[in-house]
C-alpha cells in the first residue's frame, strides 16, 4: 500500500474505539477528505453536522453491494428525522461519478452517492470490501464499522433467517445514548482493490492475454458477460484484474464454476475448473497480474443467444413479464404454459430461455396432465394485487409445485450453463393433448425490482417413439429429524422391478442437507457410486446427464445415503430456534429424493423397499 495510504488508515484504526456515548480521550476524527458527485457539488466529511454519518461503501457490480441497497435505503429514510445522514462511496478507480450517479437513480438510492476514484476515503476509513459501513459521530470519531446484518455467513452464502441488524442496532445505541454493544463486525463483500501500477511480465510469467484469458473464455464468459447470469463480466484485462483475487477464491473454494458432484467419470458437461487452469489464475495473481502482448490473445468468442438446438417445434411464453421486488427472500414461482394441443406429441428435448438471465437462478420443469398447476395459478389471479411486490402470471409456492407432481411428467431442470440434449433416438417423454407445461423459477434479487418473461423451447419426435421416458423417485424416506441433530443420516435401499435404462440423475433436498449419494448395486456385481454432491447447495440444484447410458437390469438395489443439519449452527436452518422437521414440499419440511431419468418398453411402476429400515 502507498505510504500517503499508510498514515491515515492507521489513524482510522486508532479511532475505532468499543464505546458509545462516552469516548475516551485518546478517541481521535479521522483524517479530514472530500468527495464531489456528478453535479459538481462537494462534500466533506470535516463539515457534517449531522449526530451520526453513515458511510457506506459500495460497488457498481458487486451483487452484494447492490442487494444491500434498499436495506441502506431503509436505514436513511427510517433515521433521516433523528439526526442520521447516509452516504454512498464508491471506491473504486474505474468508477465515474456519472456512474455512481445512474447506479443510485437506477436502484431508487434515497441517499447522496459520490465516486472516489483516488480511494481518499478509502485510505481515510480503511473498509475492505462492498458493502461496509462505517458510523461517525459529529466529532468524526468512527463509532462503528462492519456488516448491515448477518444475512450472509460467507460471500454470496445467505441465511436463511437474519437475526442481527447490526448497522440499525448500533444507530439505536448511540441515539440512545449508549456503548455500541458490538462496534465492529466483519463484513462479508466483494473486495475492494487499491489501484496500483501493474510491473510488466517477466520472462515466462503468467499473462492475462496468453495465459488467463484461454481459461476465461473456456470456463467463465459463457455467464460472466454482459446480460448474463455472471454478476460481472471477465471479459477484458481491466475487468478480469478488477475481480483476480475474488475469483481466485471462489475456485479454491470450489464455489466456481458452479458443478457440486465430486469427481465423477460418469457424468457429462462437468463445469469444475481443471486443477492446471486453476494454478494459472493463481500464479497470475501472484506475479501481480501482468497483461502481457495483447498479440497473443485468442480471438474474442462469439456467443450465439439464439436456440442450441436451433428454432424448436413449440414455444412457450408467459402472457406477461414476471416482476420480482428488489429486496426479500429469493421468490419460488410456478408458471403454468398451456400447450392447447389436440393430439399427443414426444417430446424429446426440452430448452429453457430466460428473459433476464440475472434473477433466473434455475428452473424445475414439469408436464401437467391434470390441470392442477393451472387452476392453482388461476386462485393466484383471482387474489393478485396489482401493487404486489412480486407479481405477473403463475403463483408463488415456498417449494415444489404446490401439489405432488406425476413423476413420469417430470421435464428436469435448468441452471446457468446447462445445454439442452436430445434424447435418444427412439426414447421419448409423452406430452398428452390439452396438457400444460409447468416451471418452477427460482429468482434471485438483484437490489432493484427487476422483470423476467423466460421462455420454453419444445422439440417433437420425428417419429413414434419405443420406450417411454419418466423420473423413477429414489427416496431417502424418514420420519423425523430432531431438533438441534448436527449429523442426521437418512440410508435408503430399493430393489428395481423391470429393466430400464439411466440417462439423467437429479438429487433433492431443502435447506437442511449437508450431503447426498446415490449407489447401485446391478444383479452380480459390487455396489458403486453414480453420484455424489458433497455439499449440498440448495441454491444449484441441477439436472445431470450421464455421457452413456447405464442399464440397470431388473434387480438393481438402487441406494441413497444423505446427512441432515437442523443444528442452530446451519446458516441454512429456516427455523431459528430450531425444530423437528418432517419429509414434506414447505421451506421448513425436507426431502431426500435422486430422481432418475429413465427409459423403459413398459413403465417402471414401483420400486421395493429392501434392506434395514
Amino acid at each position: 500500500m502507498p505510504l500517503r495510504f499508510i498514515v491515515p488508515a492507521l489513524v482510522a484504526a486508532l479511532a475505532l474505539v468499543p464505546s458509545g456515548a462516552a469516548r475516551p480521550a485518546a478517541a481521535k476524527p479521522v483524517a479530514a477528505f472530500s468527495l464531489t458527485d456528478a453535479g459538481g457539488k462537494k462534500w466533506a466529511v470535516a463539515d457534517q453536522k449531522a449526530k451520526f454519518t453513515v458511510v457506506a461503501f459500495l460497488a457498481l457490480e458487486c451483487p452484494m453491494s447492490n442487494g444491500y441497497l434498499p436495506v441502506l435505503g431503509e436505514v436513511a429514510t427510517k433515521y433521516a428525522d433523528k439526526g442520521v445522514a447516509v452516504v454512498g462511496v464508491f471506491p473504486d478507480p474505474d468508477a465515474t461519478a456519472a456512474q455512481a450517479t445512474a447506479h443510485a437513480k437506477e436502484y431508487k438510492v434515497p441517499f447522496p452517492v459520490f465516486a472516489d476514484r483516488e480511494q481518499v476515503s478509502v485510505a481515510a476509513l480503511a473498509p475492505k470490501v462492498t458493502p461496509e459501513a462505517v458510523v461517525l459521530d459529529e466529532k468524526q470519531v468512527v463509532r462503528y464499522r462492519g456488516r448491515i446484518d448477518d444475512g450472509f455467513a460467507a460471500r454470496l452464502k445467505p441465511r436463511a433467517v437474519v437475526t442481527r441488524h447490526d448497522l440499525a442496532l448500533a444507530l439505536d445505541e448511540l441515539l440512545a445514548g449508549k456503548a455500541v454493544s458490538e462496534p465492529e463486525t466483519k463484513a462479508l463483500g466483494c473486495p475492494i482493490s487499491v489501484a496500483e501500477v501493474k510491473p510488466a511480465a517477466a520472462a515466462g510469467a503468467v499473462t492475462f492475454h496468453k495465459d488467463v484469458l484461454p481459461v476465461l473464455q473456456s470456463h467463465c464468459q459463457s455467464c460472466h458477460r454482459p446480460g448474463q447470469a455472471g454478476p460481472f463480466p471477465l471479459l477484458t484485462y481491466k475487468q478480469a484484474a478488477k475481480w483476480a483475487d475474488l475469483c481466485v477464491e471462489e475456485v479454491a473454494a470450489k464455489r466456481m464454476p458452479p458443478w457440486k458432484p465430486a469427481p465423477n467419470a460418469l457424468l457429462a458437461g462437468e463445469r469444475s475448473l481443471p486443477p492446471a487452469a486453476a494454478k494459472v489464475l493463481e500464479q497470475w495473481v501472484a506475479q501481480g497480474m501482468p497483461e502481457g502482448d495483447p498479440k497473443d490473445a485468442p480471438a474474442p468468442l462469439k456467443f450465439d443467444d439464439t436456440w442450441t438446438l436451433g428454432e424448436p417445434d413449440m414455444v412457450l411464453e408467459a402472457s406477461s413479464d414476471v416482476t420480482v421486488a428488489a429486496k426479500g427472500p429469493d421468490h419460488f414461482r410456478v408458471l403454468v404454459f398451456p400447450t392447447n394441443l389436440t393430439e399427443d406429441k414426444d417430446v424429446v428435448a426440452v430448452e429453457i430461455r430466460p428473459g433476464n438471465p440475472k434473477v433466473v437462478h434455475h428452473t424445475v420443469n414439469l408436464i401437467d396432465r391434470t390441470g392442477t398447476a393451472r387452476k392453482l395459478q388461476g386462485q393466484a389471479a383471482a387474489k393478485a394485487d396489482p401493487t404486489d411486490a412480486d407479481r405477473g402470471p403463475g403463483y408463488a409456492v415456498k417449494m415444489g409445485f404446490g401439489f405432488v407432481p406425476d413423476r413420469s411428467g417430470i421435464l428436469g431442470g435448468w441452471a446457468p450453463g446447462m445445454l439442452p440434449k436430445l434424447l435418444p433416438d427412439g426414447v421419448a417423454i409423452r406430452l398428452p393433448k390439452g396438457s400444460d407445461i409447468a416451471i418452477q423459477i427460482h429468482y434471485h434479487r438483484t437490489g432493484k425490482e427487476e422483470t423476467d418473461r423466460t421462455r420454453v423451447g419444445l422439440y417433437f419426435a420425428k417419429r413414434p417413439a419405443k420406450e417411454r421416458f419418466s423420473s423413477l423417485p429414489v427416496a431417502g424416506l424418514f420420519w423425523a429429524i430432531p431438533a438441534g441433530q448436527k449429523e442426521y443420516v437418512v440410508d435408503r435401499s430399493w430393489r428395481t422391478t423391470e429393466d430400464a435404462t439411466v440417462y439423467r440423475l437429479i438429487p433433492h433436498m431443502h435447506l437442511l442437507g449437508k450431503d447426498i449419494e446415490l449407489f447401485a448395486t446391478l444383479p452380480g456385481e459390487k455396489e458403486r457410486s453414480l453420484i455424489r454432491i458433497p455439499v449440498w447447495d440448495y441454491n444449484w440444484q441441477e439436472q445431470y446427464d450421464l455421457k452413456e447410458p447405464l442399464k440397470l437390469p431388473q434387480g438393481t438395489v438402487l441406494r441413497v445415503r444423505a446427512t441432515f443439519d437442523n443444528s442452530a449452527e446451519n446458516p441454512n436452518n429456516p427455523s431459528s430456534p430450531p425444530k423437528v422437521v418432517r419429509l414434506g414440499e414447505q421451506t421448513t419440511d425436507e426431502m431426500c429424493f435422486v430422481f432418475l431419468g429413465v427409459s423403459s418398453a413398459g413403465f417402471p411402476q414401483a420400486l421395493i423397499p429392501t434392506g434395514k429400515w
